[in-house]
C-alpha cells in the first residue's frame, strides 16, 4: 500500500523463532496489500469496487473491512468515508487493522514485546530491547528530520493522519474537497485499527476535529494546527 514497514522484536526467544515469527508478519502484511491496495488493478478491493466480486463471494477479510469501515462511518458522523473519494478505499483503517492482526498475532504466538511498525502508525506490546518502555516519537510536522513530541508505554497503539507526507490527500466527505485547518492529528488507543480511522476522521472535520478527538472514550491525542497550534489531551502518554 505504498508504505514501509519495520517489526522489532524483543523477546528473548531462539533465533530461528524470531525469524520465522517476522516472516510470517511480513508475508501477512503483503498478503493483506494483495488484497487491499487501490494501486494495484488486479486487487481484490479494487475487483470488488469495480463489480466483479460480489460481496458474498468476497474474502473474510474483505467482508470483516467494510463491515468495520461501515461501523466506522457511524461513528464519526460520517467524516471516516471509505467511498470519499467516489471510489472504495478502506487504506484509513486497513494499515491500522494489519498491523494490529500481526500484533495480536505475535502475542499469540508468545512474543509479548515487540513494535509493528506501518508507516508511522505503531502498535507496540510489553518492553523494547533495553527493558523499558516503548518510545515513540511523532514527526514534526515540518521538519522530516525531527521529533517533536515522544510517547511512551507498554501497550499503546498511535496512528497519525497529516498533511506532511502526501499533500492534502484526506477529504473532507461533506465539501467533496481537501480537509483543511489541521496540520496532523495522532490517536492513541488500544486498537491500531481503529485509532487510524479516529485520526483521519478528525483530520477531515478540520478545526473541528479538536473538539471531537476531546470526547473520545479510551483515547488520547495530539493534534497540531495549520497556524502551528500544538494541543494535546491531558492523558497522553508523554515520556519522561
Amino acid at each position: 500500500m505504498g508504505t514501509a514497514i519495520t517489526l522489532d522484536l524483543a523477546d528473548d526467544l531462539p533465533p530461528a523463532t524470531l525469524r520465522e515469527l517476522a516472516d510470517q508478519v511480513f508475508a501477512w502484511m503483503r498478503e493483506v496489500d494483495a488484497r487491499f491496495s487501490t494501486y494495484r488493478p488486479d486487487s481484490e478491493v479494487c475487483r470488488f469496487d469495480r463489480g466483479e466480486v460480489l460481496l458474498s463471494e468476497a474474502s473474510a477479510d474483505l467482508r470483516f473491512v467494510l463491515e468495520a469501515c461501515a461501523d466506522l462511518w457511524g461513528a464519526t458522523d460520517g467524516f471516516f468515508d471509505a467511498y470519499a473519494t467516489g471510489r472504495l478505499d478502506p487504506s484509513g483503517f486497513v494499515k491500522g487493522w494489519a498491523a494490529q492482526v500481526a500484533s495480536d498475532r505475535l502475542l499469540a504466538a508468545g512474543a509479548a514485546n515487540h513494535c509493528v511498525n506501518a508507516g508511522g502508525d505503531v502498535r507496540v506490546r510489553g518492553l523494547s530491547p533495553s527493558g523499558e518502555p516503548w518510545r515513540i516519537g511523532i514527526r514534526h510536522p515540518w521538519d522530516p528530520m525531527a521529533t517533536f513530541l515522544v510517547l511512551a508505554g507498554t501497550d499503546l497503539a498511535v496512528a497519525t493522519s497529516g498533511v506532511y507526507e502526501r499533500g492534502r490527500h484526506v477529504l473532507d466527505p461533506r465539501r467533496g474537497a481537501p480537509a483543511g485547518g489541521l496540520r496532523s492529528v495522532t490517536v492513541v488507543g488500544t486498537d491500531l485499527g481503529v485509532a487510524d480511522a479516529y485520526a483521519t476522521a478528525a483530520l477531515a472535520m478540520g478545526v473541528t476535529g479538536l473538539g471531537w478527538v476531546d470526547r473520545l472514550d479510551d483515547h488520547t491525542h495530539v493534534v497540531v494546527t495549520d497556524d502551528a497550534r500544538e494541543y494535546h489531551s491531558a492523558g497522553v502518554p508523554l515520556a519522561p
